[in-house]
């Protein structure tokens, strides 16, 4: 009799310490879901390209925080907008212009009708058909940075349709967070600011009293409100259960001294005034002339200006370099400046690492204070000619510096976000968890408010839950 008595108990103590049923199913489909990503990855085979795509279109995405506004539209809402304006398309230049005589300029209805027409514009207005088509071919970053002036006549026009259409398409790929980098910054010039910056003689006492001019400059100030305007409209009715997005001002880094100062000051101001307005950017090709002049000037600025508003984050574009594309002294210290002088909490691109001097000590620091790096696989491929195994994100992934995955230019790149991880995972073979965590640290790194934070990977859970049990379900 004691020893039933004893065996019941046994047993009952065992009972208490099983986790609940749900909990063990919840751990019984990550597990299945776990085992089904092996198989698309298996190493010294083939990736099953197909059944990725459909694993990532179906597995919850946390957050893209690298994505430029004007860049993630597509070519064909563009022309939408054209017609919406009342502006055509010129047949031999592809430029948006007003309206001219019937047969020189058509409407972007007309393209869309011509298949060779819109063939020969998506060429122009995106990367479409590069590496399959002779009919144009400049240098892939030309190609790249070239469409922007294209389709900027209409790029900030319908600024609320083009949220919304960005919202439904993430929503339809399971993403639930978008960080974009969106309209550039108010600007101004101040020729003699420029002239001493020239010959190398601006100090923090030129930085003070440019800043004090443009508090005077009403126009300027303007701007600024015209600016938070702009972000309270298009951006009303976008944020809901399913879907949350914050913005980034930017400063062009290709213009001259005062002009990026000034972007970078209004950048600072609108991100301290505005809850949905959570970090500052500076975009633009990195290897031309100007940027490269002016970077360690650029870096000045951000420093002063982030004493000013401590609060303020930064996530810059740095690094955005390959052998050849500048000279070798070129490659060594974007990074490091970024993150040391300017303070910046994420990194863009971060590509040249590997020729920066002191990597691992750059890498280190990262890792330690968790400054992640915004990892653009299709674009980096294109523009920089980067991609497996001499890409660096094996570099940050083998000492323990933190990233995520993002798009760039969606639009451009003609690609989504789930197509980024379908390339991670393709190019690398993770495993189940570290794509599952990937998803997670878009969230964490993202610059949201923390009570935003934890909704989304509270709801983070749930979603991939479901995901989960869908997967182990149909292996079923």
């Amino acid at each position: 009799m004691k020893n039933n008595i004893k065996a019941i108990a046994l047993a009952a103590a065992m009972l208490c310490t099983l986790p609940p049923v749900q909990a063990r199913d919840t751990n019984a489909n990550e597990e299945a879901t776990r085992r089904h990503f092996a198989t698309l990855v298996a190493p010294g085979k083939e990736p099953k390209l197909a059944e990725l795509t459909m694993f990532f279109t179906m597995m919850p995405k946390g957050g893209d925080l690298h994505h430029h506004y004007s860049g993630a539209i597509y070519a064909e809402q563009y022309l939408e907008w054209v017609d919406k304006e009342g502006l055509c398309v010129n047949k031999t230049t592809y430029t948006i212009e007003k309206s001219k005589p019937a047969g020189a300029c058509v409407s972007g209805q007309d393209v869309m009708n011509d298949n060779t027409l819109l063939a020969n514009l998506l060429q122009r207005w995106s990367d479409k058909d590069f590496y399959n088509h002779g009919a144009v071919q400049s240098p892939p970053d030309r190609q790249f940075f070239d469409t922007f002036a294209y389709f900027n006549p209409v790029s900030s026009t319908n600024t609320a349709d083009g949220l919304q259409r960005l919202k439904q398409r993430a929503i339809q790929e399971n993403l639930s967070y978008i960080e974009t980098i969106f309209e550039i910054a108010p600007i101004a010039k101040d020729d003699d600011f420029d002239k001493k910056a020239l010959v190398g003689g601006v100090t923090e006492a030129d930085f003070a009293a440019l800043s004090a001019r443009l508090d005077q400059d009403q126009a300027f100030q303007g701007w600024i409100a015209s600016y938070i305007a702009n972000v309270d409209k298009a951006g009303a009715g976008i944020d809901d259960e399913q879907f949350t997005l914050r913005y980034q001002p930017f400063a062009l880094r290709f213009l001259s001294p005062s002009q990026v100062y000034s972007q970078i000051v209004s950048s600072f101001k609108l991100a301290s005034s505005h809850p949905k307005i959570v970090g500052v950017n500076i975009v633009g090709q990195e290897s031309v002339h100007v940027s490269m002049r002016d970077y360690a000037l650029h870096m000045q600025m951000f420093k002063f200006l982030k004493s000013k508003y401590p609060g303020v984050k930064l996530a810059l574009h740095a690094g955005e370099l390959s052998l050849g594309m500048v000279p070798p002294e070129g490659l060594t210290f974007h990074i490091k400046d970024a993150i040391e002088v300017a303070g910046a909490s994420r990194i863009g691109h971060g590509m040249d690492i590997a020729h920066e001097s002191n990597p691992l000590a750059i890498m280190k620091k990262m890792r330690d204070a968790k400054i992640p790096v915004e990892v653009n696989l299709s674009s980096n491929d294109f523009i920089l000619g980067i991609k497996d195994q001499a890409h660096p994100v094996t570099l940050y992934r083998k000492y323990g510096v933190p990233y995520v995955l993002s798009t760039d230019d969606a639009g451009v790149s003609r690609n989504n976000l789930s197509g980024e991880y379908v390339l991670y995972a393709a190019r690398y073979q993770p495993d189940y968890a570290e794509v599952k965590k990937l998803s997670y640290d878009s969230i964490r790194y993202s610059f949201l408010a923390e009570a935003d934070k934890q909704r989304l990977l509270k709801a983070l859970d749930g979603k991939f839950a479901k995901f989960e049990a869908e997967i182990a379900k149909a292996g079923r």
